[in-house]
């Protein structure tokens, strides 16, 4: 049924395909830029990845200026300080980010202070503290995860004060998001599973949470279709360019789903695990999805049923019965972990990470409660009832 109101908002251009990567020239000659700066990581740079973009301005009057290549796996004020003074040295006029999360909000934030001037980031924390455009600024993703490349959103470190410094702005938006295979034929195998099982968590919270909308749910189950007909294709075979635009694809719907909707207590699980055990994020999505969803599916099993047909296709939805249909969207998640942990040993439980103390679960339920995100969830939880997850997810 229709909400009686709602918002829906993504002006980021999709520019996707097997050779999406050359249209990049025409895009920033089209925002009046010609000089622009590419922020990655030394991982991208090591595996060759730049040598695409290279090509792509081949024989074009639009020239990448310089390269700035050292972004941390979590990036801080410092480095976009640094990013910034290297744009502004070589009088860069628009920012080419090619990398995961951290390369992505390295440089948002980096393109606020080339944009707004200066050096004190703080100015700007917060919601909604800028007031008008920035640079042109375009992502290139190099995982099938995050989604940030249709977010609004940016944290980077404070190492001095020990804090994650968050960022919201309908003007951090990029101007485009460039979706290639080749971008991610390198992934291991390891991070590939990760990463999609983040943006499926995206898609999944997107479309059970309290935000929910109709245009997001139809982006949030395409995304759930595609990794579900694509991953383990892609695990199978990594030379696959056509699952793998299908894996980038699905992470940048997924983003577009829960930018307009919102996710709910996975997440809430996931930051607090991360934050004390410090694990990567989409394995924490992939570690708490399941464990969720039987907590939820009380007050919303109806909602999680339907998931039952981009989990699993039209013949088994049509021939579960709808009272079941939750429980065997739930059972297919399962069964996606358990096939990704004999592909590439990606955990399934909290014990399997190895990295977990059963000592440390009082101090994640605590984090958990008081983590923004639960805000969303379609059930209520108390420190008591996250705990009792976190026990399932145990072992």
């Amino acid at each position: 049924m229709t909400k009686p109101y709602y918002e829906f908002f993504c002006p980021v251009k999709i520019v996707a395909g097997h050779k999406a990567l050359e249209h990049i020239p025409f895009e920033l000659d089209a925002l009046q830029a010609r000089r622009p700066m590419v922020i990655t990581d030394k991982g991208v740079v090591a595996v060759g990845l730049l040598k695409h973009i290279e090509s792509a301005f081949a024989e074009t009057e639009v020239s990448v200026i310089c390269v700035f290549d050292d972004v941390p796996p979590d990036s801080s004020m410092e480095t976009v300080r640094n990013a910034a003074s290297m744009y502004r040295a070589n009088n860069c006029d628009a920012i080419i980010a090619v990398g995961g999360g951290s390369v992505i909000d390295t440089a948002k934030t980096t393109n606020i202070l080339v944009s707004e001037g200066g050096d004190d980031l703080h100015v700007y924390s917060g919601a909604h503290n800028l007031k008008r455009p920035l640079k042109p600024l375009f992502v290139i993703p190099t995982t099938s995860g995050t989604g940030s490349e249709t977010t609004m959103v940016a944290v980077v470190s404070d190492k001095e004060k020990g804090v994650k410094v968050p960022f919201t702005s309908y003007f951090l938006l990029p101007n485009a998001a460039v979706l290639d295979p080749r971008m991610t034929l390198t992934l291991p195998p390891h991070i590939t599973a990760m990463t999609a099982m983040d943006a499926m968590t995206h898609a999944v919270e997107a479309f059970t949470c309290l935000g929910a909308n109709p245009i997001s749910d139809a982006y949030a189950t395409g995304a759930i279709r595609k990794i579900s007909e694509n991953l383990l294709k892609v695990m199978d075979n990594p030379a696959d360019a056509d699952g793998r635009l299908e894996l980038a694809q699905a992470s940048t719907m997924a983003g577009i789903a829960f930018s307009n909707s919102m996710v709910g207590l996975v997440h809430s699980l996931g930051h607090s695990l991360g934050a004390v055990c410090h694990l990567p994020h989409g394995l924490c999505m992939s570690l708490f999805l399941p464990y969720v969803l039987e907590y939820n599916q009380d007050v919303n099993g109806d909602r999680i049923g339907e998931l039952l047909l981009p989990l699993a296709g039209a013949d088994v939805f049509a021939t579960t019965p709808r009272h079941e249909r939750a429980q065997k969207a739930i059972a297919t998640l399962r069964h996606l972990r358990d096939e990704l942990y004999s592909r590439c040993k990606l955990p399934r439980t909290l014990t399997e990470t190895g990295k977990v103390q059963e000592v440390q679960l009082e101090q994640i339920a605590e984090l958990t409660i008081n983590d923004g995100s639960i805000i969303f969830n379609p059930k209520e939880t108390d420190r008591e009832e996250a705990l009792a997850i976190l026990r399932r997810a145990w072992a």
